[in-house]
């Protein structure tokens, strides 16, 4: 049994990409309380390399109001049970127009856990090739370039990159010996 008990549920904001709700919650001490949950569908984060080079999209992020290099991700809102491997080839396509003959399955992360109840699933995408990009509406502004892996680890240690999907999704795909 969890040691905390929903009471209640409430959707207190919602819209085309995300929900968040209120629970009312019960500790096992009989403590109540309640707990802000944001629900969203699970994400797919794509480290696409060829050739000694990795690909990253740039794309101005409203919340932190900057631009940033990340690796392709994303979710299917309009299809939230859509596999992650076909949502994983798809984001890839959409965001750099490759598309990868070697798909390999890295892991599953939780993003931010104590908020947020998304999982994204990292690939890593090998022999690639080029084709035309799919941008969403939302996407207008990201733009896509290939670094060396040099190159692209010192923007890690260097804080260039601040995306924490992308620092997360390299490390444990270079921890597992694949990069």
């Amino acid at each position: 049994m969890p040691p905390i008990k929903q009471l209640d549920s409430t959707i207190v904001y919602q819209n085309n990409w995300m929900s968040v709700r209120e629970d009312k919650i019960e500790r096992q001490s009989g403590k109540q309380g309640i707990y802000g949950v944001v629900d969203k569908p699970d994400c797919a984060a794509i480290i696409a390399i060829d050739k000694g080079h990795i690909h990253l999209v740039n794309q101005y992020r409203y919340a932190v109001e900057g631009s940033f290099w990340e690796l392709p991700q994303g979710a299917w809102e309009s299809r939230p049970d859509a596999d992650h491997l076909e949502l994983a080839k798809g984001e890839l396509r959409e965001e750099t127009g490759l598309i990868a003959q070697q798909m390999t399955y890295v892991g599953a992360q939780f993003i931010a856990y104590g908020f947020l109840n998304q999982t994204c699933h990292i690939y890593l995408a090998t022999q690639l090739t080029q084709s035309d990009t799919q941008l969403d509406c939302e996407e207008e502004d990201l733009i896509s370039q290939s670094f060396t892996i040099e190159k692209f680890e010192s923007m890690l240690i260097s804080g260039e990159i601040k995306d924490c999907v992308t620092t997360a999704a390299f490390g444990l795909t270079k921890l597992k010996g694949l990069v």
